[in-house]
């Protein structure tokens, strides 16, 4: 399917093909509120970060990265910014091997491919050659190793727009300070809320979210200078020394190890 929407009739049964995909762009921010379904659902962005609500917290997530859903969770998504991005619903009985908990997947060059292909299927039955595809699918998503990069996000409303504008803007150089005055709270009560609910620091938090979108801006092939200015860092060196120990290698290094496009 072409459409990032899909008739609800069609994901809450099992009838029909064993996966069901649909992919899309849109350059407004895209919201869909809090819904479970009867298939399992896995997510992804080829542009743009999403954040995915579900019931024991919020993560956010970059392009390269996919957010699996089982059968009958409850959750929401919203996309910062331009989004393009795809969707595969699965058959509920398909799901038995699948991993049983919301999880982040480092998704594969193959299976990005075999995605889109299935998205450019009608609702119609699987013939041979597309039942492999959908095999796949399935084979990929049942050994994607688990990806450390969600950043979860505040409980709190007014921590939520203050996480929100960071994500939105992460070169945003206001201070402890000036956020908390923004969230009508003290610095102590801001520091004290946001560790409790993110289990990240406020200082922390925000320079995760500031490397969630450089994961974005690298695959997308920008410079490692051009990343660390648009993202407010001091240098180009800081934002490398910043990266690397976050992430266990440099932005080069993470860049050439990417699935090829």
């Amino acid at each position: 399917m072409s459409d990032l929407t899909l008739d609800p009739a069609h994901i809450n049964t099992s009838e029909g093909p064993v996966v069901i995909v649909a992919a899309g762009s849109e350059e407004r921010e895209r919201t869909s509120a809090g819904h479970r379904h009867a298939r399992g659902q896995l997510m992804g962005s080829m542009r743009g970060l999403l954040s995915v609500g579900v019931e024991d917290g919020q993560w956010i997530v970059p392009a390269i990265h996919a957010v699996w859903l089982p059968p009958h969770h409850f959750h929401s998504v919203r996309s910062h910014g331009p989004f393009s991005g795809w969707s595969v619903y699965v058959a509920e009985p398909a799901c038995a091997d699948l991993p049983q908990r919301p999880c982040t997947l480092r998704t594969s060059s193959l299976l990005r491919e075999a995605v889109l292909r299935a998205a450019t299927w009608a609702l119609d039955p699987l013939d041979a050659q597309r039942e492999r595809v959908a095999q796949l699918i399935l084979d990929e998503i049942r050994h994607a190793p688990p990806a450390p990069f969600g950043l979860p996000l505040p409980r709190d409303s007014r921590l939520q727009r203050v996480a929100r504008a960071l994500i939105d803007d992460p070169a945003d150089q206001r201070d402890l300070e000036r956020w908390a005055e923004a969230a009508a709270m003290s610095t102590r009560t801001l520091t004290r809320r946001f560790s409790a609910e993110t289990g990240f620091g406020f200082v922390a938090w925000r320079q995760r979210a500031r490397l969630m979108r450089a994961l974005e801006m690298l695959a997308a092939g920008k410079p490692v200078t051009t990343v660390a200015m648009d993202l407010g860092y001091a240098s180009a060196s800081a934002f490398i020394k910043l990266f690397a120990r976050e992430f266990g290698a440099t932005p080069a290094a993470y860049r050439r190890a990417l699935p090829a496009s």
